[in-house]
């Protein structure tokens, strides 16, 4: 009897052998490929990215890369985790005392110290990062986290510089929900307007950054409501109170130490895990990312998930803004209004992580480490000039949002490679 069985148009398949695993399915072949591509692309994107940098490096200065990158990596931080010894910390008000691998005396470590300036920035990068990811998850572009930071922090100096009256602790936090409010409600405008009237998120989110910047110039500008009380002649805000700052955990707060913003920003990325994960919010925020009329036809309000995902992402963006006021910066000026990029720098570190929570937190790492690495008091002129070092830093982020659609590229030359072997193999059978 034979082992294949009439295939229609008379000809014979093969049965697989007995006892043999069926072949996989195309839908399972896609996903492993996709899910090899979550793994690669982002890998190779920073390669990519690292060398053309490199490249540009050694034809414009005539300095070596190599060196250039481990003195960004030092100037960063990151040799401290390369520090190994046996270090003591006391406990405070106790008699306990801890014992690291790490050196975490700041005084003996430098490389503490630049770790916890790129720790800093690695915090607002999360939640801009969220808030760009969050939107993505359900089809939407969200380019206006800039404009969701500043209503943030203009929300958040304008409550932690006043209300003297209030605990410390309801004040913090006050301000810092006050400024996650007023990203949401920034963000919910262009969502609305998706919702309701189709408007691309797009144009809206521009427009509504261009709005924040304006009006934060206004507000802190000579003469404006949220001028100095005391510096008639200086465009900037009044100061946070002092028990409306967060608290320093480690390093020394005259010093700019990290402040306790870091947890809130792993609490953030583990939320963002559960609500798209676990819970139905998340169910439909991804259904409607994948096909928003096949969400309509299951039943799923379309409008409604444009909204609350925009407002979602606006509440990330503007906890980015409240606790780098509350944490670190304390006041604003106009300058850090039309100057500061970290809303847009969100958009290359969600990207390049992916969507994905701890892809987020990796890629903004590594962007928190170049800003941290290539500033001005990290880098030896002899190995790099620290006055192009923001240059690089521009260059490799701008070469990450290029290469960052590669996946495509990538997974088309994995299959055409697969094909031609495929191809090879039968001719010689």
């Amino acid at each position: 009897m034979s082992d294949s069985t009439p295939a229609e148009g008379g000809g014979n398949v093969e049965s697989p052998p007995a006892g043999s695993d069926p072949p996989p399915s195309f839908a399972t072949r896609l996903a492993l490929a996709q899910k090899a591509g979550g793994l690669v692309v982002p890998l190779l994107t920073t390669v990519l990215a690292f060398l053309i940098g490199g490249l540009v490096v050694l034809a414009t200065t005539g300095k070596n890369p190599l060196n250039t990158y481990k003195a960004i990596f030092e100037g960063a931080g990151f040799n401290w985790f390369f520090q190994v010894g046996s270090y003591e910390l006391r406990v405070p008000f106790t008699d306990a005392h801890i014992w690291f691998p790490w050196n975490v005396n700041d005084f003996e470590s430098l490389a503490a110290v630049n770790l916890q300036q790129t720790l800093i920035w690695w915090v607002p990068l999360v939640f801009t990062g969220l808030a760009v990811a969050f939107a993505f998850r359900c089809g939407l572009f969200n380019i206006g986290g800039q404009g969701q930071y500043l209503a943030g922090a203009i929300m958040a100096v304008w409550i932690g510089s006043s209300l003297p009256q209030l605990p410390s602790f309801l004040h913090v936090v006050f301000a810092i929900v006050a400024g996650a409010l007023a990203g949401a409600a920034w963000a919910g405008i262009a969502g609305l307007l998706k919702a309701l009237v189709g408007a691309h998120e797009v144009i809206t989110t521009i427009m509504l950054n261009w709005i924040a910047i304006w009006v934060g110039v206004f507000l802190f500008g000579l003469g404006g409501p949220l001028q100095n009380d005391t510096q008639e002649f200086v465009p900037v805000s009044n100061d946070v109170l002092d028990e409306s700052k967060l608290k320093v955990f480690w390093g020394d707060p005259l010093l700019q130490g990290l402040h306790v913003g870091f947890f809130l920003a792993i609490s953030a990325l583990v939320v963002y895990w559960i609500v798209l994960n676990r819970t139905t919010l998340g169910y439909e925020v991804r259904a409607v990312g994948y096909n928003p009329e096949a969400a309509r036809y299951g039943g799923i309000s379309v409008a409604r998930n444009y909204f609350l995902a925009m407002a979602i992402s606006g509440t990330f963006a503007g906890l980015a803004g409240a606790i780098d006021i509350v944490g670190w910066q304390f006041r604003i000026n106009t300058n850090d209004v039309l100057l500061t990029t970290v809303g847009f720098t969100g958009i290359a570190v969600a990207l390049l992580g992916r969507n994905t929570a701890i892809g987020v937190a990796l890629s903004a790492l590594l962007f928190a480490g170049l800003i941290t690495g290539t500033s001005t008091r990290n880098l030896d002129p002899e190995i790099f000039r620290p006055d192009l070092a923001s240059n690089l830093t521009l260059l490799i982020q701008g070469l990450v949002v290029l290469f960052v659609g590669a996946d495509v590229l990538i997974l088309s030359v994995f299959g055409l490679r697969k094909r031609r072997r495929g191809r090879a193999v039968a001719a010689t059978e």
